[in-house]
């Protein structure tokens, strides 16, 4: 979706961004139906090369410092070297299919492309469905998604290849690909390895030095909360910090409820966490 700066305060004046105010969950909705303008599929979708890393200049459009939509500010970061994250994938089809992209690109469900809120536009990256090993490479040259606790937004080829079309979502891990670097690719697909479980997916409430504060926080949820609240310290800390979290979780759905819970009791400081 296009992103522009206007009096000091990044607006998104695009469709994709339209459609969000009035429903969230368009995108990545899992639906195929809606428009019949939309061309058929291609006959074999797993022919479609992924997209081919390269060095390209960043986009004149869709890059201002930070923008904001639905009352949250995003910065965009100034290099996806060595980026990488971990949560839930959505996708996008055919209700934004052929409209512009936040770099004025067409979207094309059937390319191998994405959004991200931060990543610099265009931008590689390298997503592997943490559930069943598949993984895809795809060129970063949209914003979104906007709904909580979403890491990306994939195209349709994209989401089919890594098996999440059907459900709507995926727990996935993205580390963004340097072009300049040709080995990085091959380097990133290593570091990830193999999946030897099916990762445990948790909706972090808050981070704190005293454990205390961890507690306390744990207490007034527990009385609400559907999943058990635990408290856990980080590891790899120069000093403690104690993370308050609900799950493990039985999946997206369930981490949906429990943050539409969260956001009731008016705690909107919350993200997911798959590890």
């Amino acid at each position: 979706m296009e992103v522009a700066a206007h009096n000091r305060v990044a607006v998104v004046p695009s469709i994709r961004a339209a459609a969000l105010l009035l429903a969230l969950t368009l995108a990545g909705c899992g639906l195929m139906g809606g428009r019949d303008d939309v061309p058929r599929p291609p006959r074999d979708l797993n022919a479609i090369p992924d997209a081919q890393p390269r060095v390209e200049p960043r986009s004149a459009y869709g890059n201002p410092p930070w923008y904001e939509i639905g009352g949250h500010r995003y910065y965009t970061l100034p290099s996806g070297r060595g980026h990488v994250e971990r949560g839930v994938a959505s996708w996008y089809g055919p209700d934004f299919h052929g409209k512009l992209t936040s770099t004025r690109e067409t979207y094309d469900m059937y390319a191998m492309t994405a959004a991200h809120p931060t990543l610099p536009l265009p931008s590689y990256v390298l997503v592997s469905n943490l559930e069943n090993g598949r993984r895809v490479v795809v060129r970063v040259n949209d914003r979104g998604p906007f709904k909580d606790n979403r890491v990306i937004d994939l195209s349709y080829t994209a989401a089919w290849k890594l098996g999440i079309v059907s459900k709507g979502t995926g727990l996935v891990e993205l580390r963004a690909i340097d072009p300049e670097e040709p080995d990085d690719l091959r380097l990133a697909a290593e570091r990830l390895g193999s999946p030897m479980r099916k990762p445990d997916i948790y909706v972090q409430v808050g981070a704190f030095g005293s454990r205390d504060n961890a507690v306390r926080l744990q207490s007034r949820l527990s009385r609400a909360a559907p999943a058990a609240v635990r408290v856990s310290e980080a590891s790899g800390q120069e000093r403690p910090l104690y993370r308050v979290r609900l799950g493990p979780l039985g999946g997206v759905e369930e981490a949906d409820q429990v943050v539409a819970m969260l956001t009731g009791l008016g705690i909107h400081d919350h993200h997911v966490v798959v590890e």
